[in-house]
């Protein structure tokens, strides 16, 4: 066949089109390629953060993320292309793109490599979700061999380093996951996905797969180190809301206070013992049955007056909190709306049964549904009925229980069911956030004049712009149980979510058949309200036994001497406390921070398990093994008694790079090593970091009794350091308008000189004048919690800077 001289250069315009065509589109904020069937869009969303999406060719999808609400920003970036390579470079954060394989690589702006995708590490595998159309969707990567990571919410297994992990993530009772690790190298990576996923790591790669994803859509974030990270989540997530100063102070609790009267009593025997408390609350069935179950009013006859109850508990200068669920019983109002509005969920939950009785009998069902918290107009619902029922009557806070939800016998089909947003497999794990989200912003909606305060069992990427502090759930009380809260803690904060607190003393006390009377119960019980202490919410709270302080004997007796003590010094903490919260919410900072946030280049350090920061200055080693129980006898004529004769010690490594204090000695440490600190049962290894300057609060019976006109200073020399001191009118959301003032020190090692900074900002209140007494630490002068014999200055301060010589 003879092709015309035309045609001939039709054809070769296409073939030299086709060589120089790029294989790849610019887009607003990256590029957009199609390599291997597969559509690749890179996203800069901001100079440190890049997002990937992919989908198989040809497909068409719109996501809406439930975790990210980061604003589009438009980033300046390099563009260029080196043989099959695509180089794209953001000020902080360098992409690659392989144009013949599709993988994608990352490195700081240095050129050091942060992690890149395993090479056909993406996979879409086709299925029915619910009638809809879908992928199950995997991603692997691949991490240097002995990289530590971090994250990934809460779990009880006592690990810190997740490498050589598998996780099954999908909401439980005492497991939070969040599809979400921060690298010791200083990178963190969130995989947007709301059903229930796999987190795998092996000496192959790391990877996640979700059930169910439309994309693959995840982001990579440099950050340099674990704050740098949980900064760029918190950009991308949401920022954190300031908590008034009263939820810092000691919460009592106990499943359950069966009346209005008890629960009246138990702060005013506190008062009355002289006893540090700020917040008590109120658990379940408050509304009567279990037909009535979260109806969100006092329908239970024991509680005849509930407005009365609540001002009582004001009346003596203490918060109340209460226990609301995500589910309904049948003869609630909400039950009945929500049932004609198709705003119910047909899954087993708790409880099972409408008999209050253990074990639940399955012959007299409840009837109890969750409700659909991913509808808009059900979370409206909910809200009016809480604002009416409880929040007008004066509540301070909300225990959001169950608010994964409790998922009774577990059916693959449940996650069929439909939700607003599709099906409840598409959106399970997003389920806390959804809950969460909505009780908060009704509230912020409805007045200003309250912070809002949450409570809650579960937790999502995102929960943090919600006012929450999650809780571990009902743990089995144990000496490990003990130890595995301060990673699960620690890893939840490395989740970008910094508060959380634990059951003190542990939910249940199936270990301990003589319950209270047990010495080894009671042991554990000191150390774990010391390790409370030093948690972002100090809360004693379980079942089985009460657990106020005057159920551990009286005054003079040594485990309440103990308790006590350790109470008196979460009080004594509350500006350094405080001070740190408004870190957190103002510099994106973190509370309890893995040893990794301050001492990356400590590889000892990295993956202890037992200690922590609290704030950027304290060192916290709680005690989680038995020390002063001895026994006699065995199995069942075993016979334990406590024996506090002679102080016993317990190993505390002090991460290197620094000088350490010991807090109740005065004893200064090299950093680098492994010391025996006696731990008598009345003592938290605790330490202090040099350079730190520790304000000292008044003796108190609650948070706000006494200003804080006369604080103690304590510099710990031995290196330059800074402390800003914070404060407002402890409640409110007027610190958004800028009603707030911070007082900034400044130690100079080389000069030996603390300087006091001017006052900045102002709010209604202000101390105009106050007294500063300035101690600094050297042998046994300003230890401890009683205020030092003598002070080496004493200022008074008018807002105006002074400056102290040693």
């Amino acid at each position: 066949m003879k092709i015309s001289p035309l045609t001939t250069a039709v054809l070769l315009w296409v073939i030299v089109a086709a060589a120089n065509a790029q294989p790849y589109q610019k887009t607003d904020s990256g590029v957009r390629s199609t390599i291997r069937s597969t559509t690749i869009e890179i996203q800069f969303t901001s100079p440190s953060l890049v997002r990937v999406l992919k989908s198989p060719q040809g497909t068409s999808f719109v996501k809406r993320s439930l975790s990210v609400i980061q604003a589009p920003q438009h980033v300046p970036y390099d563009l260029r292309q080196a043989g099959d390579e695509l180089f794209l470079n953001a000020e902080r954060i360098h992409v690659r793109l392989n144009l013949t394989s599709g993988t994608i690589a990352f490195a700081s702006a240095s050129g050091e490599l942060l992690l890149s995708e395993k090479e056909s590490g993406a996979g879409f595998t086709p299925r029915d979700d619910a009638g809809t159309k879908t992928f199950t969707v995997v991603q692997a990567f691949c991490l240097e061999k002995d990289e530590p990571i971090y994250g990934l919410g809460q779990q009880q297994k006592g690990k810190m380093n997740h490498r050589n992990d598998t996780l099954t993530m999908i909401q439980g009772n005492t497991d939070d996951y969040i599809p979400f690790f921060v690298s010791a190298k200083g990178y963190g990576l969130f995989w947007d996905n709301t059903s229930p996923t796999t987190f795998a790591d092996d000496t192959a790669s790391t990877s996640f797969t979700s059930e169910v994803g439309d994309c693959i859509d995840y982001y990579v974030m440099f950050g340099g180190s674990a704050d740098g990270v949980i900064a760029q989540m918190r950009d991308l997530t949401g920022q954190v809301p300031l908590f008034p100063l009263w939820t810092f102070g000691y919460w009592q609790s106990k499943e359950r206070y069966k009346s209005q009267f008890e629960t009246v009593d138990v702060v005013r025997k506190y008062r009355e013992l002289g006893v540090p408390i700020d917040g008590i609350i109120q658990d379940w069935q408050y509304w009567g049955d279990n037909f009535h179950w979260n109806a969100m009013e006092f329908l239970n006859p024991q509680f005849p007056e509930s407005k009365k109850m609540i001002d009582s508990v004001h009346a003596m200068n203490a918060h109340i909190a209460i226990s609301v669920w995500a589910s309904f019983g049948p003869h609630t109002r909400q039950f009945d709306i929500m049932k004609k509005k198709g705003m119910l969920f047909d899954i087993g939950t708790w409880p099972m049964s409408s008999k209050d009785e253990w074990p639940p009998d399955p012959q007299f069902p409840s009837g109890v549904k969750v409700y659909d918290v991913y509808n808009p107009e059900a979370r409206d619902i909910f809200w009016e009925h809480l604002n009416t029922g409880v929040f007008s009557l004066g509540m301070d806070g909300w225990w959001l229980d169950s608010s994964e939800p409790d998922h009774m016998n577990f059916k693959p089909s449940d996650l069929d069911t439909r939700t607003y947003l599709g099906s409840f497999r598409k959106v399970r794990n997003a389920f806390p956030l959804m809950h969460v989200g909505g009780i908060y912003d009704h509230q912020r909606a409805r007045s200003s004049a309250k912070r809002v305060f949450i409570l809650t069992r579960s937790a999502f990427a995102g929960q943090q712009r919600y006012g929450s502090n999650t809780w571990s759930g009902d743990i089995v009380s144990s000496w490990k149980a003990l130890r595995e809260q301060i990673s699960a803690g620690l890893n939840l904060s490395l989740s970008g979510i910094p508060y959380w607190n634990s059951d003190i003393g542990g939910f249940f006390l199936w270990n301990f058949p003589r319950k209270l009377e047990d010495p080894n119960y009671r042991e554990l019980y000191v150390r774990w309200m010391q390790f409370g202490g030093f948690c972002p919410m100090m809360r004693s709270h379980g079942t089985d036994a009460p657990r106020e302080i005057y159920q551990f004997g009286k005054q003079g007796e040594t485990i309440f001497d103990a308790i006590n003590k350790a109470i008196v010094l979460r009080y004594a903490l509350l500006p350094y406390i405080y001070a740190t919260s408004w870190d957190v919410t103002a510099h994106q900072s973190t509370m309890t921070r893995a040893l990794v946030m301050d001492f990356a280049g400590d590889r000892n350090a990295l993956d202890i398990n037992n200690e922590y920061m609290f704030g950027k200055s304290l060192l916290v080693c709680p005690v989680t093994d038995p020390m002063y129980v001895d026994s006699t006898g065995s199995g069942k004529e075993v016979r334990r008694f406590a024996n506090f004769t002679s102080v016993k010690s317990t190993p505390v490594y002090l991460p290197a790079g620094t000088e350490w204090y010991d807090f109740w000695t005065g004893a200064q440490c090299a950093g680098g090593q492994t010391v025996q600190k006696p731990a008598a049962i009345d003592i938290i290894p605790l330490y202090v970091r040099a350079g730190s300057i520790l304000p000292i609060g008044p003796r108190v019976q609650y948070a706000e009794e006494k200003t804080w006109d006369r604080l103690e200073v304590r510099v710990y020399p031995g290196a330059n350091g800074q402390f800003t001191l914070y404060e407002d009118e402890n409640d409110n959301y007027n610190y958004e308008k800028g009603a707030y003032s911070t007082v900034s020190f400044s130690w100079d090692e080389a000069n030996k000189a603390l300087t006091i900074g001017d006052r900045t900002g102002s709010f209604p209140g202000m101390l105009k004048e106050r007294t500063f007494n300035i101690v600094f630490v050297s042998g046994t002068r300003g230890v401890g919690i009683a205020p030092a014999a003598a002070y080496d200055a004493v200022v008074t301060y008018s807002g105006k800077r002074v400056v102290i010589q040693r």
